[in-house]
């Protein structure tokens, strides 16, 4: 087991591949983010539904993602679809706690990805990685109250509701609460 994240696997699933991330997968990232304006709602991104993202210059979202690609805080992988081979979004562990056996989870998922199952499995590829090779106690995330999609997925693949942070979003002008999920190496896992 190691105790960084230095190690950048390519993992298998029956739908998808997760692959290290590159440098020019940013442009992609980019363009997903970019033509789904779901995606910068449902990440808490805006505060409003008129609001674009702010963007980031093409350029330095590169050189972040060849950081990204050797770093031993964070592992960020690609998830390429199977059936088109297109990368559809990414998966990340990140905020490793050596003490503690601990991180956070994220995923984003384009349009192209949604609605077959691929982020369920490439929740749990990296969830099971954390797990068996990574030598992970506690992987944690956080879902807003109006990304109900996601939170099924998330305890699809066995994380559990542990609390609710109120009022944790300002978004059009209503209040929205943001959901604590975790999942502990002993939990069951689908």
């Amino acid at each position: 087991m190691t105790s960084t994240f230095s190690v950048k696997p390519t993992l298998e699933g029956e739908l998808v591949t997760l692959r290290p991330i590159r440098a020019e997968d940013a442009d992609l990232i980019d363009a997903i983010i970019r033509a789904d304006d779901e995606i910068a709602r449902l990440t808490g991104s805006v505060g409003s539904r008129d609001e674009q993202p702010e963007g980031m210059p093409l350029e330095r979202l590169r050189e972040i993602y060849g950081e990204w690609a050797e770093a031993e805080d964070r592992l960020v992988l690609g998830v390429v679809d199977r059936a088109s081979g297109d990368l559809v979004g990414e998966v990340v562990l990140a905020g490793w706690d050596e003490a503690n056996r601990s991180c956070w989870f994220r995923t984003l998922i384009g349009a192209a990805g949604r609605g077959r199952g691929l982020g369920t499995e490439a929740t749990r590829l990296i969830v099971d990685h954390g797990f068996r090779e990574l030598g992970l106690h506690r992987i944690t995330l956080e879902v807003y109250d109006f990304n109900p999609r996601a939170r099924h997925v998330y305890e699809k693949v066995g994380f559990v509701h542990e609390g609710t942070g109120r009022d944790a979003l300002l978004f059009d002008g209503a209040w929205v609460d943001v959901h604590y999920m975790a999942m502990l190496e002993s939990d069951p896992r689908a």
